[in-house]
C-alpha cells in the first residue's frame, strides 16, 4: 500500500479566460492549482482526474510541475470559460462549455492511502453525495463546496442552495466556501456568524474566503488573514490554492498560522497568471516582509 498526504480529485478544465485586459487559454481546475501548490510546499500529493482520452494533453500541466497524476475515461472533458467585469476579478460570468463524467467510488485508487481526500469540484454533479460518503469511509475529506453549490443550465452557471447539505457535512473534516456561497448555503451575510453556523451543521473547520482575506472557524474560534497580493493577473485558482495550502499546514501548525501561511501563499500566487510555483521559504520570506505572524 502506497501511502501520500492528501489524494486530490477533480476534473480538469480546459478554461478560457476572458478579462478587460485581454484573453487566456489554459488547463485549469480545482485539482491542478491545488496539487500543483501542494507539490511545491513538499506534499506528497496524487492527484487524481476525469477526461476524454483525446484531450490526454491536459495531463502535461501536471507532468512540468513533478505531480504525480492519474486518469479516469470519461466521454467529455470539462470546459469553462471565464469573463472577468472588472480589473481586480472579483465580478465574473461562468459558462460550462462541457462537463466530464462524475466520480465514482472504483475512480478513488485502492492501492493508495493517504491522510485526507480532497474534493475540487468546480460543478454540481462531479462529486455524487454517496461518492463522498464512500470516500469519507476511507479518510478525512476536505470539500469545497463550489462543487455543490455551482449549476450549469445549459451552459451558463448559477449558483443555488444545496438540499443535501445536512446530511454530507457532518462527514467533511475541512469545508470551504466564499462569502456568496456560505449566503446561499446559510442565509447568513456575515462571514463569521455563517462559518459557526456550518460548523454547527457539521463540518468540523470552516474556511471562508472573502474579497479582503481568509477567515477560518476552528476550535470555536475565528480567526482571519488579509490578502497582501500586489496585483491580480493571477486571480483565477485564488480559492482553490488558498484551501489546499490550509490542509496541508493545517497538520502541523494551529488555525491562525495555517490560515495566515495560506492567505500569503495565495497572495503571491495572485501575482503572476497560473499555479503556484514558489517555495516554503518564499513565502515565509513573504510573511516577514508583509508584517504577518
Amino acid at each position: 500500500m502506497k501511502r501520500a498526504d492528501i489524494v486530490v480529485l477533480g476534473h480538469v478544465s480546459k478554461d478560457i479566460n476572458i478579462a478587460p485586459d485581454g484573453e487566456e487559454r489554459s488547463v485549469g481546475g480545482a485539482v491542478v492549482y491545488s496539487s500543483v501548490a501542494l507539490h511545491h510546499i513538499g506534499a506528497d500529493v496524487l492527484a487524481v482526474t476525469k477526461l476524454d482520452s483525446a484531450d490526454l494533453t491536459a495531463l502535461e500541466v501536471f507532468e512540468a510541475h513533478g505531480v504525480p497524476v492519474l486518469h479516469r475515461p470519461s466521454a467529455r472533458t470539462t470546459s469553462i470559460r471565464n469573463t472577468y467585469h472588472t480589473a481586480d476579478r472579483e465580478r465574473r460570468t461562468c459558462e460550462a462549455l462541457s462537463q466530464a463524467d462524475p466520480f465514482e467510488a472504483a475512480d478513488v485508487p485502492q492501492d493508495v492511502d493517504a491522510g485526507l481526500y480532497y474534493l475540487g469540484g468546480l460543478i454540481r454533479g462531479e462529486f455524487p453525495e454517496a461518492f463522498v460518503a464512500a470516500v469519507a469511509e476511507r479518510g478525512d475529506v476536505a470539500l469545497d463546496v463550489q462543487g455543490f453549490l455551482r449549476v450549469s443550465e445549459n451552459g451558463p452557471m448559477v449558483f443555488k442552495d444545496w438540499d443535501r447539505k445536512r446530511d454530507i457535512l457532518p462527514l467533511v473534516h475541512y469545508l470551504k466556501t466564499d462569502a456568496a456561497e456560505a449566503e446561499i448555503l446559510t442565509g447568513l451575510r456575515e462571514p463569521e456568524p455563517a462559518a459557526a453556523m456550518l460548523h454547527e451543521w457539521g463540518a468540523d473547520e470552516v474556511m471562508l474566503t472573502h474579497n479582503q482575506g481568509v477567515l477560518v472557524y476552528a476550535d470555536g474560534h475565528a480567526v482571519g488573514a488579509p490578502w497582501t497580493a500586489r496585483n491580480l493577473s493571477g486571480r483565477t485558482g485564488r480559492g482553490d490554492t488558498c484551501f489546499a495550502t490550509y490542509c496541508y499546514w493545517r497538520r502541523d501548525h494551529g488555525p491562525a498560522e495555517a490560515g495566515a501561511f495560506a492567505a500569503t501563499l495565495t497572495s503571491l500566487k495572485m501575482e503572476r497568471p497560473g499555479p503556484f510555483t514558489g517555495s516554503v521559504e518564499d513565502v515565509q520570506a513573504a510573511m516577514e516582509e508583509r508584517g504577518l505572524p
